[in-house]
């Protein structure tokens, strides 16, 4: 089993290093397939990258990230937004590792900014980041991605930099998103809240978003230490939302887009997400044995759906907040980064379960 998956984590490594648009008509400002773009699924992308490189030490993945970072620098970096901060979760651990300084300079430059409130990231109700995007401040908006796309970079900031408030804003904008996307009657996430009309859109349980909070705060947990109160407040809210997530488990054992919509596409980088979330929450003790089944069974099902040159299928596009089920259906498939960065994520989990002393 694990020369089966280190195979699968080569090949899935190798085509997100070439990953191109093979045709899809985009609508956004700015790519979300094309691996040498400086976005939100390129970040995702570049996180599992470096993850792969921790496990591995593999100097050519290492020497890819180094070089991505410094052609995008080079040509000049897009303006700050939530999504656009995603790419510094993996620049500041190269910061860690290399020392370089021009990383260093970004990093500081990028998480002052999110940090103030008269020029930087906008803040919406409570306080929350309102997800401004490229082309589009989303005024009142938050979603449930910005938790990954933004505030683990701030946590990790916080500590490199020796800077305790930001890492309590990052403890803070998690209770904030819990508080207005977490739904007590489900256990699960709604994708987004919107503070002018007050109300979740269509109210809609989508996969991918709850993916974030599953794989982000078992990684949230590893970059900061919290008080206990907080600790368990997250992690009874991921326990919720597992237990949610375990009934609504496909018998093929991927998650549906609309995660309480049998009748919409299994997508899998959600199915990543949860099996990476439950897997690691498993090993570290977060979550109780039952619930390795459910991981493991998530890691077969991404496993079955990698192709022969590595191309993680059944992936859904960038989607923003939808007003019905029906708009999160219509969501094409295509390879993303994100597909490829979170089924890395699993793959890497599922090699740590595999061999135990790891």
């Amino acid at each position: 089993m694990q020369e089966t998956i280190l195979g699968a984590i080569r090949r899935v490594s190798d085509a997100m290093k070439s990953m191109k648009n093979e045709g899809l008509d985009e609508i956004y400002p700015i790519g979300l397939i094309d691996i040498h773009l400086w976005e939100w699924p390129q970040g995702v992308g570049l996180y599992g990258m470096y993850q792969y490189y921790q496990e591995t030490k593999d100097a050519a993945t290492l020497q890819f990230l180094k070089d991505w970072y410094d052609a995008r620098i080079r040509e000049g970096l897009p303006e700050k937004n939530v999504n656009t901060c995603s790419p510094l979760l993996t620049l500041i651990s190269l910061c860690e590792l290399t020392g370089n300084e021009e990383y260093i300079r970004i990093c500081d430059e990028w998480s002052r900014w999110i940090m103030d409130r008269e020029n930087g990231l906008i803040r919406t109700g409570d306080n929350a980041f309102q997800h401004m995007i490229t082309g589009d401040p989303n005024d009142g908006q938050i979603l449930i991605d910005t938790l990954f796309m933004t505030v683990l970079f701030l946590a990790k900031a916080g500590v490199y930099f020796k800077r305790p408030e930001y890492v309590e804003e990052a403890k803070k904008q998690f209770l904030i998103h819990i508080k207005y996307l977490y739904d007590r009657h489900t256990g699960l996430f709604f994708h987004g809240w919107d503070f002018n009309g007050r109300h979740n859109y269509g109210a809609v349980r989508w996969g991918r978003g709850n993916g974030w909070y599953t794989c982000g705060i078992v990684d949230f947990l590893d970059m900061v230490e919290l008080e206990d109160g907080i600790k368990q407040y997250l992690l009874d809210t991921m326990r919720s939302q597992v237990q949610a997530l375990a009934a609504l488990q496909a018998e093929n054992g991927m998650w549906h887009t609309v995660l309480d919509d049998p009748t919409s596409y299994v997508e899998t980088s959600c199915t990543a997400a949860f099996g990476y979330g439950i897997l690691k929450g498993v090993r570290k003790g977060y979550l109780p044995q039952e619930y390795l089944p459910v991981g493991r069974k998530a890691l077969q099902a991404v496993m079955d759906r990698i192709d022969a040159n590595g191309v993680v299928q059944e992936v859904s596009y960038g989607t923003p907040v939808g007003n019905d089920a029906q708009f999160y259906k219509d969501i094409p498939i295509s390879p993303m980064t994100y597909g490829q960065a979170l089924t890395l994520l699993i793959l890497m989990e599922g090699l740590r379960c595999a061999n135990p002393s790891a």
